[in-house]
């Protein structure tokens, strides 16, 4: 059953009752996935970004109508920027489409294998995870990302877009589901739910009899609302406070060009940097420059005495701004001493997310890739890299920073388990 053209009557009992329908017909899609051939699979994938090069018109026309509607409800710069699809974007989007259709096909890849001294041959062998609901704000990219993620990964898929992308969701669903019908697959392989009522939400994080995996991405009310009720296992992060440490050794034109980029490039993506943190050793030659960089840029700085100091424009800092994900143009400075007491304020304020420094010093830049516990470490490289497509993964459907299953960027191979396969020839135990 397509769901792209649906709407939902009113009443509660209705609309539970299409959930129910919506979870059934994904376990029965999710069956029949976990034994489709790599080829349908990616021929569904090919021919869904051919449907969104084809329809880039009738999404950006949804678009426009959910950019007004946001408009009205003055979302914040960053959140307007998140909905927003352009032809460009589109075009990424079915690129991705493509990416993902050409990554090599997790399911049933034999990951380990050996003999027991009684004869026995193991092997543990991937499998899908089965039904994953995804429940997203804003970024209605995420249609296109998850329900391709999940479908290369032999899952089936619900999507619930937020309200203030309804009209695109559904537009780029369409095309989803065209790709489905082309290569012969269930259209409930990748379902979208039809309504902004907030109660559907509820209603997916309570039919464990039908989603196995609960993967929220936005906001921190939502992702909150999601842990604190789910009954299905949740992969999910929830904040991208994120850092720049740069450390003494740090060529200073790297660092200027780094820092301006995972503030700047895009201020509403979970790896932007919320907090700069400089070395005092290299302060006096650093500091000015990086300071001056992101406010001439159009950045508010948020920063300690030292960082105040360096520039009139610098706003004094709170304790609240190392502990905050601004999404917007706004970054917390402060001068720390050396690396370990970087290492220590983020252990201390960080989300565990994505961190990075930039060091020559060889030595420094492994400790701190050692003991920063985030999901994503990086050396000499922009906090922005925290994306799936830029991991080789085609996409990813979220960011984890849990320590169990999944960590970092979630793409297909993250979206299996596995099963353990055991051959014999009549062994008994003893």
């Amino acid at each position: 059953m397509s769901t792209a053209e649906n709407t939902v009557e009113s009443g509660p009992d209705n609309l539970q009752q299409q959930m129910l329908d919506l979870g059934a017909g994904a376990r029965a899609a999710a069956m029949l996935l976990a034994k489709v051939p790599a080829e349908a699979k990616n021929r569904a994938l090919s021919e869904a970004a051919n449907a969104m090069r084809d329809g880039a018109a009738a999404i950006q026309e949804a678009n426009a109508t959910d950019m007004a509607a946001a408009e009205k409800r003055d979302l914040t710069p960053a959140l307007l920027d998140r909905l927003l699809l352009t032809g460009e974007r589109i075009e990424a989007m079915a690129k991705g489409l493509d990416a993902i259709a050409e990554l090599a096909d997790p399911v049933g890849d034999t990951m380990a294998e050996w003999d027991r001294p009684n004869g026995l041959r193991i092997s543990r062998v991937r499998v899908p995870l089965g039904v994953i609901g995804v429940i997203y704000e804003s970024r209605p990219n995420v249609t296109a990302d998850a329900g391709a993620l999940c479908l290369k990964s032999g899952n089936a898929a619900i999507l619930r877009g937020g309200s203030e992308s309804l009209h695109s969701s559904r537009a780029i669903h369409a095309c989803l589901v065209a790709g489905l019908r082309a290569a012969g697959l269930p259209e409930a392989a990748i379902q979208l739910v039809p309504t902004a009522d907030r109660a559907a939400v509820g209603m997916m994080l309570t039919m464990p009899q039908h989603i196995d995996i609960i993967v929220p991405r936005g906001g921190r009310g939502l992702i909150e609302r999601v842990q604190n009720e789910s009954r299905v296992a949740v992969i999910a992060h929830l904040d991208g406070n994120c850092h720049v440490y740069v450390d003494g050794s740090a060529d200073l034109a790297m660092a200027r060009e780094i820092s301006l980029n995972a503030k700047l490039r895009r201020t509403g993506i979970c790896g932007a940097s919320e907090t700069l943190l400089v070395d005092q050793q290299c302060a006096a030659s650093h500091l000015a420059p990086l300071v001056k960089d992101l406010l001439d840029a159009g950045c508010e700085v948020r920063g300690d005495g030292d960082t105040q100091g360096a520039d009139s424009r610098v706003v004094p800092a709170t304790a609240a701004d190392w502990d905050t994900e601004y999404l917007d143009s706004i970054i917390a400075v402060k001068i720390v001493d050396g690396v370990g007491d970087a290492i220590a304020h983020i252990d201390d304020h960080g989300s565990h997310h994505t961190d990075s420094i930039i060091a020559e010093d060889t030595e420094t830049a492994e400790r701190f890739l050692a003991e920063v516990d985030s999901a994503i470490v990086l050396h000499n490289a922009s906090t922005q890299f925290a994306d799936g497509g830029e991991f080789g993964m085609g996409a990813e459907i979220g960011i984890s920073t849990n320590r169990l299953h999944a960590r970092g960027p979630v793409g297909v191979e993250q979206l299996t388990s596995f099963k353990y396969v055991v051959h014999g020839q009549g062994q008994v135990r003893p």
